[in-house]
């Protein structure tokens, strides 16, 4: 985990700084660009101000921590600081945390409906193989993994405002205020982003447990007379999951990242809207502060899913 997260802050930080543009010319004052001499006194005054008139690898070190800041002292992400937002004047970490239970909330919601859509039809059309159900569950599965999010996303929004005046909700109700209204205004998007990677898991799944069944084990377990339900769940499914899992673990990353685009479509006010705004107005502490926090979550779900293994398959111990 270390060296990945280490990597991930040196990404995030030179790949903001390579894109073109910068923040300085929209921090000076409009009364003030009418003289040249007064604009480059300004630009000078707010490049110092920022700390981008040192060398951009002065400036990681002052990011991370590990390096002095102008008035000597040191502070950084080794020091629990992300530093302050340049365009709203406002600590990163304040600013997440604002930000980040709207995110999680979509993120664990999708990642809820994705299970409920892609393991039961999953397991069904591996139990009736070449049945109509079958057909019919591989079919859905080819269009949720064909169908792009994002278009899905607009579709539900354009086409019940078009033809029977409805649009779903789009100012924040906080769950502590009132349960029924945040369920309504996430479960949309949350359908919407779950049908993305259901697609991929209900299709792994019928594959993993059409192997499973095959083996001599089931087969012995159906001739001892045990009923569908115990040989599916206590012999096959068990086994059959374990891919299933790691699949899930790589596919976080994409849930997480469809959220950007999800929160713009459906306005909602969660990180992945404040990241498009911090990238467009070119404030590098909070865009840089939002992509670490969000890798940072991802090396620990795949962390997690490594540890389940041992869980799942008592043949696997970590010593």
């Amino acid at each position: 985990m270390i060296p990945t997260i280490l990597l991930v802050t040196v990404l995030v930080f030179f790949l903001m700084r390579i894109l073109p543009g910068n923040i300085v010319a929209a921090l000076i004052p409009g009364e003030l660009l009418i003289d040249q001499e007064l604009i480059e006194q300004q630009k000078a005054f707010i490049e110092h101000r920022l700390g981008l008139d040192v060398p951009l690898i002065v400036q990681y070190g002052r990011w991370m921590g590990v390096a002095p800041q102008a008035d000597g002292s040191f502070s950084g992400l080794f020091q629990g600081d992300l530093g302050v937002s340049w365009w709203k004047n406002e600590p990163v970490l304040g600013l997440i945390a604002l930000k980040w239970p709207v995110t999680i909330e979509l993120g664990i919601l999708g990642l809820i409906i994705t299970q409920l859509i892609a393991w039961p039809i999953g397991i069904y059309s591996a139990l009736r193989q070449d049945k109509w159900g079958d057909y019919v569950g591989r079919s859905f599965a080819i269009l949720c993994v064909s169908v792009p999010g994002f278009w899905l996303g607009t579709m539900i929004i354009v086409f019940p405002a078009i033809w029977w005046g409805y649009m779903p909700p789009i100012m924040l109700v906080h769950f502590t205020e009132d349960p029924i209204g945040n369920l309504r205004m996430f479960i949309v998007p949350a359908i919407v982003l779950g049908m993305s990677m259901a697609g991929v898991i209900m299709r792994l799944t019928r594959s993993m447990m059409l192997e499973v069944l095959r083996q001599d084990y089931i087969r012995t377990a159906w001739a001892k007379g045990l009923r569908e339900r115990v040989v599916v769940v206590r012999h096959a499914l068990r086994n059959a999951v374990i891919p299933v899992i790691s699949m899930i673990g790589l596919h976080v990353p994409i849930l997480i990242g469809g959220t950007v685009i999800i929160e713009q479509i459906f306005c909602l006010p969660g990180m992945g809207r404040l990241l498009i705004t911090a990238v467009q107005r070119r404030d590098c502490p909070l865009a840089n502060g939002i992509m670490l926090f969000i890798g940072v979550s991802l090396v620990l779900v795949n962390l997690m899913v490594d540890l389940s293994y041992a869980y799942l398959d008592p043949r696997v111990r970590y010593k």
